[in-house]
Order: structure tokens, then sequence, then C-alpha cells
């Protein structure tokens, strides 16, 4: 696989993103740009605990239904789910259907009330420092000594699903690390 791909509209692209659609407008205005505020990181933190062993765009497609069934991803409204709550999200088809996924998405939301501060400064206390734009897939890690931290810092305050690659993702996802390759038009940005 290309490192890189040039799509229809003649813009080259991170080759994760190929060449239009869905995927490529995600990574053109999401992607590696930073993100802030409680809802917006609660529901990336969701959606790549969802996505683990998953596809992305499986996420992206379904993403509309997983906020309708997460309430917007509010988590003060997510931490009160009941266990009929639970049910109605296992019987969703809309969404990924895990239990275990879904149990973290809610207890998640629990964690985050319980945080002693804002969990966007908790989680964008790990990024990492300024360091060289990737040239090709490869040189993109998947997981990094930050990562290992917020991950192990997550769990340690009740978080579950946020394993040293998930946090990686979510730093990706939102703009803690800008992981757009070198030739990338978003690289140029």
């Amino acid at each position: 696989m290309a490192d890189l791909v040039t799509g229809q509209d003649g813009v080259r692209r991170c080759s994760w993103a190929g060449e239009g659609g869905y995927m490529a407008e995600y990574h053109d205005t999401e992607w590696g740009r930073p993100l802030h505020g409680e809802h917006a990181l609660y529901e990336r933190l969701c959606l790549e605990a969802f996505q683990s062993g998953l596809s992305w765009a499986v996420i992206l497609r379904k993403r509309e239904a997983f906020r309708a069934a997460f309430a917007g991803f509010d988590p003060h409204r997510v931490a009160a789910f009941t266990d009929a709550d639970r049910e109605r999200l296992l019987a969703d088809a809309g969404i990924v259907r895990n239990r275990a996924k879904i149990d973290a998405a809610i207890g998640n939301a629990r964690a985050v009330l319980e945080l002693d501060g804002e969990l966007d400064a908790l989680l964008w206390s790990f990024t990492p420092g300024r360091r060289r734009r990737p040239r090709r897939v490869a040189d993109v890690p998947a997981v990094t000594e930050e990562s290992k931290a917020m991950a192990r810092e997550l769990k340690r305050r009740g978080f579950a699903f946020v394993g040293p690659t998930t946090s990686y993702a979510l730093m990706q996802a939102t703009g803690m690390v800008d992981d757009h390759l070198h030739g990338c038009h978003r690289a140029a940005a």
C-alpha cells in the first residue's frame, strides 16, 4: 500500500483516508486537529474504544447512531444509564453491540464525573513534545511512552478500554499528535 494517495479531487492524503468520501472528509477536517471540551473528548474516547479490533470506517459510518444511542456523548447523561439502557444499547443494530465496550462507555462516563479536574486537562497533560513529521506509514508508532502513561493513568482513575494503542489513537484523533505524513496536504496546514 502506498503511503499517500491522490484523491479524485487531486488532493494528496495519508493512504488510510482513501481517495474520497467520509474517510477523506474525516482526515481533512478532524484527524490531527486539536480538540477540546468534555463532550467532544469523551466521544472520541468512546469511539476509539469501540474501534478496537475493527476498522475506523465502521465507526465513522455508525457515528451518528452512536451519538443518538449515547445521548450526544454527554457524560452526565451516560453516567446515569441503567440496566435497561444497557439492554437497549445491546439491541441497537446501528452501533457496535459489544457488551464490554458498552459497559466501558458507561463506566468511563462515571469516571469522567469522578475526576478531580477536567477530562480535557488530564488527557492533554500527556501531549508529547514536538517530533519529526513521519514520512511513511512505517514511521508512525502504534504506542509511545506518552500513550502508555496516559493508559496507566486512565486505568488508575477507573477508565476501561484505554490501553496504550487506543490512547495513542486518541492522541492522533484529537490533535495531541499530528501524524499526517510528509507530502499530505494536511501536513502543510
